[in-house]
């Protein structure tokens, strides 16, 4: 762009915020409540917009703890198989994944890093002295469970390949229990009851958050499987106890996946035209599923702030009708002295645009300042991120320029003589 062009557009947009403002402080209540479908429509829009993402980056962060490279061996699967609906009777005559199972496909799968059996019993009390919590999940996890999950233990260790396999009485600790049963500390060593079983305490795992997906240790109280059998039934529907199968190192989930099953189906004896009694549940299958959920959030987001939005847009244009007429004779005087029909047509697009970013600007601050409160308040990242401020304010600008469009076209295309005239 020239130079002479460049300062003619930097003299029209500072006249253009100047007769903005001046409108703004001269019909302050005219102003505001037409700028205000504006600020509710993009509030309305970019609250969707943010709380959507932070929900997103959290399923996908407890999604992906899951294990990108781990394989599950369960009864249900996570999603339908084949993408279609499936008889619910047939998943639910499906056997139960055994610790057998896991011992067998630890021997035959070459392609696997390791293998583990978990089982988790739901609503159960912990107890200690005087203290007790309740509504806790007690894991049942063969020994290489920590080599598939990862444990960062805050204190003390987990158990080995021997405790494990002899069942001893012993227990990890997620950090919330520690904390419930032990408020001054000093866990490990100390005993916590179960069933009325007692067991003791050899780690104490670190704080990991809340997950969307239930996968957190901070209210488990993790056990050697062959020790869990004391507590109860683990071929129980109750329990639905599953296979953990992570990938080897370079081996993809694909080879993998054929692998395992191959093996269950050897394993379990199944003919070549039945069908698998087992579903091979994988982290890619909730993350396509994801996809689709996300994506009609932000249409009704859209939907939400579509129609504040629209009614905003038709406030900018009855402003900048008004301020046409109010400054027709301006306008004339403008166009006799050698003002071209653009040079006036930008200078009233630049007024709506500003006007609609003002508006914006105003939902944007609104949107943040809810989502620190919130923030501050729960145990979840609800920001505001850079790509939903631009979202906001190409929004705003975009309405400025449709809804002055048209006033800015009349401006531009009034006869001097009958502009100057006009009262």
């Amino acid at each position: 762009m020239p130079i002479s062009h460049t300062r003619l557009f930097l003299r029209l947009s500072k006249e253009s915020i100047l007769f903005a403002l001046d409108a703004l402080r001269v019909n302050k209540l005219r102003t505001i409540l037409s700028l205000l479908g504006i600020t509710i429509g993009i509030f309305a829009i970019i609250s969707v917009f943010t709380v959507t993402d932070a929900l997103e980056r959290k399923i996908r962060k407890d999604v992906e703890s899951l294990g990108s490279s781990v394989i599950y061996v369960q009864k249900w699967p996570w999603v339908p198989e084949g993408g279609e609906e499936y008889p619910w009777w047939k998943y639910m005559s499906r056997p139960l994944p055994g610790y057998k199972e896991t011992q067998d496909l630890n021997r035959r799968l070459s392609a696997a890093a390791a293998v583990a059996y978990v089982a988790s019993i739901g609503n159960q009390t912990a107890k200690s002295q005087n203290n007790s919590v309740e509504n806790i999940v007690v894991l049942c996890a063969s020994h290489d469970y920590e080599r598939i999950k990862f444990l960062d233990l805050r204190d003390g260790r987990y158990f080995t390949e021997s405790e494990s396999n002899s069942g001893k009485p012993i227990a990890i600790l997620g950090a919330d229990i520690a904390r419930a049963l032990f408020p001054s500390g000093n866990a490990v060593g100390q005993d916590i009851t179960i069933r009325g079983l007692k067991l003791n305490v050899i780690g104490v795992v670190n704080k990991e958050g809340s997950s969307l997906m239930g996968n957190s240790s901070d209210n488990n109280v993790i056990i050697p499987v062959n020790y869990a059998r004391n507590l109860v039934n683990l071929r129980s529907d109750q329990i639905d106890p599953f296979i953990m199968v992570k990938a080897a190192e370079g081996v993809p989930t694909t080879e993998l996946r054929a692998e395992i099953k191959g093996a269950m189906r050897s394993i379990r004896r199944i003919q070549p035209k039945e069908n698998d009694d087992f579903a091979l549940n994988e982290t890619s299958l909730l993350s396509s599923s994801l996809q689709s959920l996300f994506g009609t959030l932000g249409l009704a987001g859209w939907i939400i702030g579509g129609f504040s939005i629209l009614v905003g847009g038709f406030g900018i244009a009855n402003i900048m009708f008004v301020s046409v007429k109010e400054r027709t004779p301006i306008i004339g005087i403008q166009k006799s002295l050698g003002a071209r029909n653009y040079f006036i047509l930008l200078q009233f697009l630049i007024e709506a645009v500003f006007l609609c970013m003002l508006g914006g600007a105003a939902g944007l601050m609104m949107v943040y300042g809810l989502a620190e409160a919130a923030t501050s308040m729960m145990e979840f990242d609800l920001s505001l991120t850079t790509g939903n401020v631009i979202t906001g304010v190409i929004i705003s600008a975009g309405i400025g320029l449709i809804s002055g469009f048209i006033p800015a076209l009349q401006a531009s295309q009034m006869n001097p003589v009958d502009a100057i005239r006009a009262v």
